[in-house]
């Protein structure tokens, strides 16, 4: 009893003359906001909630996680350093079985497509000073660094390559203007190199999928297993759509076999990665992000149709070599714009976070039942 002839109780103040009554309400208002939202099923035992679920957000809606300060550089990046590896690749092939033209061809886009990601990447980094600064470190955890040392094994060996190819293909009187050591350096060197750059190139396509899905960024994060099959069939169906455009139709046979291969490698693992990223996978599909991966997959199905049906015509392989890069290159741009937008919404990051919490707690219940 107070001092001034009230109670106190935890539900608040009532006069002493009306405690017995006043208690009995709240007693009552407490069993009722136990049970409130849950009704018995007619004779079955369940339990069914009235209530809609709660929807976790941050505090007035702000993100949790920040949106990476990327700009559309980075995307380019993706997608030229993609078709500089998968070329690599093919124009070992292509040496290996004897297409000439097709190796010559798709070393020299390998060569140009990496300087092209190189420019984009030290265009986003500011100085060049500062990718060089990450080759002080080698660590073997990092995504970031062993990208920078693959890039740097890379680089050299798909330009010598290139270079090689290049020389050979200038007229005899030109080539013959270069000193002897020069022409003949490259032509035993030209073989080991494509090699190598055909080693690394595959890591080209890949690293940048495992580098985005290293990061905090929902979306990317969530889709870290199965990015890099993504990347790597996105960058099969590039480079050989860009073979098909620039090497003659009787050679170009590996190059159709690889843009076929690699729509439907990015196909299915496109399918696999959105079943298995829960609440973020609906970036895929709303909005810009969920435009340029629609346009995506029906540019590259389009693509590798033509690939299938028009073999014999030139004309229509070209069409269809446009439509696969063009493909590729928005699934780079889609994807990256889904993760910007999962990090601005702060539901992907709390959402999952609570989800994996309960999760959490009902198997430490059923560990203390048992």
């Amino acid at each position: 009893m107070s001092t001034a002839g009230h109670a106190e109780s935890r539900y608040g103040r009532w006069p002493d003359d009306d405690q017995p009554r006043r208690g009995r309400r709240a007693a009552g208002r407490m069993r009722r906001a136990a049970g409130a939202g849950r009704r018995r099923r007619g004779g079955r035992g369940g339990e069914r909630a009235m209530v809609p679920e709660a929807e976790f957000t941050s505090y007035y809606g702000r993100p949790v996680v920040k949106a990476s300060p990327w700009q559309a550089d980075i995307p380019a990046y993706l997608f030229t350093g993609g078709l500089a590896g998968a070329s690599s690749l093919l124009a070992a092939g292509a040496e290996l079985s004897g297409r000439r033209a097709l190796a010559r061809n798709s070393r020299i886009s390998a060569l140009v497509s990496i300087g092209a990601s190189t420019y984009f990447l030290i265009h986003d980094l500011g100085r060049p000073s500062r990718f060089l600064n990450m080759l002080r470190v080698f660590r073997p955890t990092s995504p970031m660094s062993m990208g920078s040392w693959i890039l740097f094994a890379y680089g050299p060996a798909a330009g010598l390559a290139a270079t090689a190819e290049a020389v050979a293909a200038l007229p005899a009187g030109a080539r013959n203007a270069l000193p002897d050591v020069a022409t003949t350096g490259l032509q035993l060197a030209a073989r080991p190199a494509g090699l190598l750059a055909a080693v690394t190139g595959s890591a080209v396509a890949t690293y940048t999928a495992v580098l985005l899905g290293d990061t905090a960024t929902p979306a990317w994060h969530e889709a870290s297993g199965q990015l890099p099959f993504v990347f790597a069939g996105s960058a099969a169906s590039a480079a050989g759509g860009l073979a098909m455009l620039t090497s003659p139709r009787h050679e170009a046979a590996p190059a159709r076999r690889m843009a076929v291969g690699g729509v439907a490698a990015e196909l299915a693992a496109y399918t696999w990665m959105r079943r298995s990223m829960g609440l973020s996978a609906r970036t895929l599909d709303e909005g810009r992000p969920g435009a340029m991966l629609r346009a995506a997959a029906v540019t590259s199905s389009i693509g590798a149709l033509g690939t299938v049906l028009g073999r014999r015509s030139r004309p229509v392989a070209m069409a269809s070599g446009v439509a696969l890069l063009v493909g590729s290159a928005l699934t780079r741009f889609g994807i990256f714009e889904a993760g910007q937008a999962s990090a601005r919404d702060p539901k992907y990051t709390v959402v999952p976070q609570r989800e994996r919490v309960d999760a959490g707690r009902q198997v430490r219940h059923s560990t203390d039942g048992s």
